[in-house]
């Protein structure tokens, strides 16, 4: 008896178990685990003759036909149009009678599906799309299957290929995201939509596939498996069930809190369980309103967000969700809370790291410039919406880009989007949202900064080469934090769209200046505008921020702004540490502590203390660090304690306790000497035209000159003052003096100043020496670093001792970062390793940036660096008080903002000056050996 109850208890449980969508890969997973499939590709490279492919993969890059960019279909069409890829696989021998799909996660570009031979359906058209055909009836279960699939790179339709295959971007084909099958019930959960409100209020309709009767039940876990709330159930009509409920105590979904649960559906025929499938949500609200702005969950926000291709260097459009949480973490690092997926749907893996990190996405409908046809998108459309619909991270669809919009494709979204998500057409300004790209600084009239809509560029301050991007963000960000109408907007763009070209030797090939528009490098390399980011967009806003160096009055009083949209202060974790600086890399910390966060609601004022010890001021620097309650870094600022004159003071040698340096008047100069170190000054100009130790010249030479401005040389002496060597040399024009010293340490210095007339605008201002570039090997430096600054882009650097090896980088063709010319920051000393004699420069005045050789630029036709383009002042190394903003690719820095615009002499005038201590070191062994 007991027996027989095991056997029915047992039956019962059958009946109730949930029949799951099983799943069965084809191919492999992503671009770090493939399958090898039979391939042949009708032309180009490795054409004509069968062999293996890994799968998924772009042909292309795995060796086969050609690499096309912008087109391949027009004006010369690539020769490799089709790949055929052959296949045998089992299918479960207990999967027979049951509903089987084949799934594509995509194919570039038409795609037809053969199993044993017959065609699974119609060809798919349309290169950025999950699509799937039933292929119930033409499987083996138990047996051996031949899938056959012929792969079009560019289309029969000419919409698709005007949408798909004409635009700024690499044109790839094959099989690159994965295939796999799905088998469940004849009876069975087809697809959801679902709406699930901040407030708790959830909306799904449930379509029903193979029968009519039945009812859906539906509940709502957290994602360790805890119920949330009763059930909530409807039953079945006309092939679809409408399930509605309300919660009560959900944590809402935002980018600031991205709270998820799971949402399981069950269909049930006869108290059976049928079916069950499941979803990841998040319970968020959305609202475009008009001439107000974007709400999430009812509270105002605005976007700091960056566009992305779905691309890597060696695999190009297949990824791996390992590679999504790297962007998508490198994202949240810079502060952005935003992604526009630009200009195609993602790999679904990514929206699922976008869900789980919190990042708000911008989904999109492809269509570069020219929009598909309405009878080809339509199934897209729905493809699209299907796939994504889910995802709380999605606040828009974007329907195509930059008037490839087909108007009468908007009133599809809805119908497969139970939320009725806003829809945009990036460029236009269209429902009630202004998306205008790559519009100039305090744009337009009647529109954007001086319109009535809401506007959001969905593409501005394109990020060509070390350009754009970062370089006048700050600007861009104030004025979009003063006006209400502002949405926030996406920079272009994320990454160097670059990829390894086997038939050009291995370089990474970014299409001249058409790709290298990152953010990032191709590997996720990192430009200074990263850092940049991620100051100007901390959310956590410190007006002391605005200066380098702390006041001998700070009392500890740090204000912070809240600059989160939902979260309070008091989650943050703050440090700060008290440091000194030495000759070596880095810094020694001399105290260190915590501070309390304050209570501060999203867009308030707080302040928080920090207990400095007594000695506060003695030491040469605070950090102050926020973190979030994760621990992740927010920010780091720097401020200075020390000033350059008693950091100055510190780095100078010792006097000997006897002797004297000497001067010797030739027939063209001065000869000034101390021990083994010499200077040689000349009478005409009054500059530096050699330096010696013992008979090793340091190749310093021909300064310090003006960079800008008249120098006309009026006198010249030389004495002796107090065991030191000097020479006195005065002008008239924007010159007014060079006093030289050397001491009998053997240390040089030089005192120079002019001055600038009153309300005059200038570029770069002061002063230059030569020295030949290839002889340099390093620098270190007590100063803003490691990267190189522009006017227009000085925040994400902060004070250390740095040390970097030279390299000759063009940003965005190659991606040896920190690069090593350019501009440096607020410089106290720096230290040039050299193949001769090192040299080091100790600046006594404050502010004082570093010019270090003139970056090369990328030159040739279709590499032109346009607006980015920097005339850099003349000479090889320079000690500055102005230096130059940068351009984006369609706009000078004028055009960009305050910031990059020339600098202007106050109404009085200005006069300016420094005096730099020139240490020259002892030659490298190696060097003196080869002597």
């Amino acid at each position: 008896m007991r027996g027989l109850l095991c056997l029915l208890l047992l039956a019962l449980c059958r009946l109730c178990a949930a029949d799951t969508t099983q799943v069965q890969y084809l191919s492999g997973t992503d671009k770090d685990h493939r399958v090898d499939w039979q391939f042949m590709v009708n032309g180009g490279r490795h054409s004509g003759t069968w062999t293996t492919i890994p799968v998924p993969s772009n042909w292309e890059m795995e060796g086969f036909g050609t690499y096309r960019y912008y087109s391949d279909w027009e004006n010369g069409p690539a020769p490799d149009k089709t790949g055929i890829y052959r296949h045998t696989f089992k299918v479960p021998a207990d999967w027979q009678g049951r509903r089987i799909d084949i799934v594509f996660g995509g194919a570039m570009t038409d795609t037809l599906v053969k199993i044993n031979g017959q065609p699974a359906g119609p060809v798919h058209q349309g290169g950025f799309y999950e699509f799937r055909y039933d292929v119930s009836a033409l499987l083996k279960p138990g047996a051996d299957n031949q899938l056959e699939v012929t792969v079009d790179r560019y289309s029969a339709d000419a919409s698709v290929n005007r949408a798909e295959r004409a635009g700024d971007f690499w044109m790839f084909s094959g099989i690159y995201r994965p295939v796999w099958l799905e088998a469940k019930p004849q009876h069975n959960i087809e697809r959801v939509s679902l709406d699930a409100k901040h407030n708790g209020d959830f909306d799904a309709d449930v379509f029903i596939d193979g029968g009519q009767a039945g009812k859906v039940v539906a509940r709502v876990f957290t994602l360790d498996g805890k119920p949330l709330a009763a059930d909530m159930s409807a039953a079945v009509a006309d092939g679809k069930a409408h399930v509605r409920g309300h919660l009560d105590g959900v944590s809402p979904w935002s980018a600031e809190s991205p709270q998820r649960y799971r949402v399981r559906f069950q269909l049930l025929d006869g108290g059976r369980v049928v079916h069950e499938t499941s979803k990841v949500i998040g319970f968020r609200t959305v609202e475009l309103r008009k001439r107000d702005g974007l709400y999430v969950n009812g509270v105002k926000v605005r976007l700091k967000g960056s566009n992305r291709h779905s691309i890597w260097p060696t695999s190009g459009r297949t990824t791996s969700k390992e590679l999504s949480y790297l962007d998508a973490k490198l994202m949240k690092d810079m502060n952005m809370n935003a992604v526009r997926m630009s200009h195609y749907p993602p790999d679904a893996h990514f929206l699922d790291v976008a869900d789980e990190l919190g990042l708000y996405v911008i989904d999109e409908l492809t269509g570069w410039q020219k929009a598909y046809d309405t009878g080809v998108a339509t199934p897209l459309v729905k493809e699209l919406v299907e796939r994504d619909q889910h995802h709380p991270s999605i606040i828009f669809w974007a329907n195509g880009n930059e008037g490839g919009f087909n108007l009468e494709l908007d009133r599809l979204y809805p119908m497969w989007d139970a939320q009725r998500r806003p829809v945009i057409h990036p460029w236009a300004n269209f429902g009630g949202i202004d998306t205008a790209h790559y519009p100039t600084y305090d744009c337009c009239a009647t529109s954007l900064f001086h319109g009535r809509d809401v506007f959001m560029p969905t593409e501005f301050l394109h990020g060509l080469y070390d350009g754009g991007a970062g370089a006048s963000l700050d600007d861009w960000w104030k004025a979009m934090l003063a006006n209400p109408l502002s949405a926030g907007g996406f920079i272009w763009s994320f990454v160097d769209e670059g990829i390894v070209r086997d038939d050009k030797g291995g370089i990474v090939d970014v299409a001249g200046n058409q790709a290298p528009d990152g953010i990032l490098g191709p590997y996720r390399e990192k430009e200074g505008s990263f850092f940049a980011i991620k100051k100007i967009w901390s959310p956590v806003y410190l007006p002391l921020g605005e200066l380098s160096s702390l006041a001998p009055t700070f009392d500890g009083s740090i204000l912070l702004e809240n600059r989160y949209d939902f979260s309070n202060l008091n989650r943050l974790k703050l440090s700060w540490k008290l440091v000194r600086f030495g000759a070596g890399v880095g810094h020694t910390v001399v105290a260190q502590g915590s501070s309390k966060a304050p209570d501060v609601a999203a867009g308030m004022r707080g302040v928080t203390r920090i207990a400095l010890p007594q000695d506060w001021a003695q030491q040469d620097a605070l950090y102050f660090t926020a973190a979030d309650a994760d621990g992740r870094e927010i920010y780091t600022w720097s401020w200075m304690i020390s000033g350059a004159e008693k950091v100055a003071l510190r780095m100078q040698s010792e006097r000997p306790s006897a002797g004297a340096a000497w001067v010797t008047e030739l027939a063209d100069g001065f000869l000034l000497q101390a021990g083994t170190v010499s200077a040689t000054i000349d009478k005409a100009t009054g500059y530096l035209r050699e330096l010696k130790k013992g008979d090793a010249v340091a190749p310093l030479s021909n300064g310090p000159r003006l960079v800008a401005g008249s120098a006309t040389l009026k006198s010249i002496r030389a004495a002796g003052e107090g065991g030191d060597a000097v020479v006195r040399a005065e002008f008239t024009g924007s010159l007014r003096r060079i006093n030289w010293r050397l001491n009998a340490a053997g240390a040089l210095s030089v005192n120079y100043a002019y001055s600038v007339e009153a309300g005059k605008q200038v570029d770069a201002l002061g002063v230059s020496f030569d020295y030949p570039e290839q002889q340099v090997r390093s620098v270190r430096w007590l100063g803003r670093g490691p990267y190189r600054v522009w006017k227009n882009r000085r925040q994400g650097v902060e004070f250390d001792v740095w040390d970097k090896a030279y390299n000759d980088t063009v940003s965005g063709l190659s991606w040896n970062y920190p690069e090593f010319k350019g501009f440096h920051d607020q410089v106290y000393w720096a230290r040039l390793a050299t193949s001769n004699l090192p040299l080091t420069f100790i600046n006594h005045a404050d502010d004082i940036a570093l010019r270090l050789f003139t970056p090369r630029e990328a030159s040739g036709e279709g590499s032109e660096p346009k607006a980015t383009h920097v005339d850099f002042p003349p000479g090889d190394i320079s000690f500055l008080n102005a230096i130059l903003p940068i351009g984006t690719k369609f706009h000078a820095p004028d055009e960009m903002g305050p910031s990059g615009r020339r600098a202007r002499a106050p109404n009085l005038g200005i006069w300016l000056e420094n005096t730099i201590d020139i240490v020259v070191g002892d030659q490298p062994a190696a060097a003196s050996q080869a002597r």
